[in-house]
């Protein structure tokens, strides 16, 4: 039995779509081939799909400017001209663009203003109005971060140094304890007994904490009054 025709409609389902284009694609791409090899024919096939993906094939024996520029002369249309144009065109435009840009900075500096009408003068007024205004709310947002972030080293230099008091208020007190218990006596005992002069000012020190204590040099005599 020979293969039935199909109807030549789009096909609705896209799984199939896909599955005929892709064969559909392959043989016309063979097709193009053979003619490249069996006829020495210049071929080219350029393909979008459905989903835009591109595709295409030129015949090895030309490029894809030399087969261009083949089409311009043969059919006697510029492709270039046009794109040229269209160029052209668009640089007109920004050039424009950038004019009006560079006057609109002049004359908010101050300059250029001799063209402008009232209408004119009073609409660049109310953009400096809001320009000024946003830079002033910039400002303030600059000085209030600023603020914070000085008023929190001052904070973490306040928290350093009330550590730094109350340690030193600890080695005091038991500074302070060590004299209660006898202990600078019993270091001061010691000490004198090595007869050194280093002992008499060590000794001296420990009577300035200990005002009732009697010192003899003669005899090395340490008593409490």
């Amino acid at each position: 039995m020979g293969r039935g025709k199909i109807e030549i409609k789009k096909i609705e389902n896209a799984t199939n779509r896909q599955v005929t284009y892709s064969k559909r694609r392959n043989g016309l791409f063979k097709k193009a081939q053979e003619l490249t090899v069996l006829c020495d024919a210049k071929v080219s096939l350029i393909m979008f799909s459905s989903t835009g993906k591109f595709q295409e094939f030129l015949s090895p024996n030309i490029t894809t400017k030399g087969f261009f520029d083949l089409y311009q002369k043969t059919s006697g249309i510029d492709l270039w001209n046009s794109h040229y144009e269209r160029m052209q065109e668009n640089y007109r435009r920004l050039k424009e663009i950038n004019k009006k840009l560079r006057r609109e900075i002049r004359q908010r500096m101050g300059g250029d203003l001799s063209e402008l009408n009232i209408k004119e003068l009073q609409a660049l007024e109310a953009k400096m109005d809001s320009a000024l205004l946003a830079i002033r709310e910039r400002k303030y947002y600059a000085i209030k971060t600023q603020t914070d972030k000085h008023k929190k080293k001052v904070r973490n230099l306040e928290e350093r140094h009330a550590n730094i008091v109350l340690n030193l208020e600890a080695k005091l007190e038991r500074q302070d304890e060590i004299v209660e218990n006898g202990g600078y006596y019993e270091s001061a005992m010691g000490v004198a007994a090595n007869g050194s002069s280093n002992n008499l000012y060590a000794l001296r020190l420990y009577q300035n904490h200990q005002p009732h204590l009697i010192l003899q040099h003669g005899t090395n005599d340490l008593r409490l009054a």
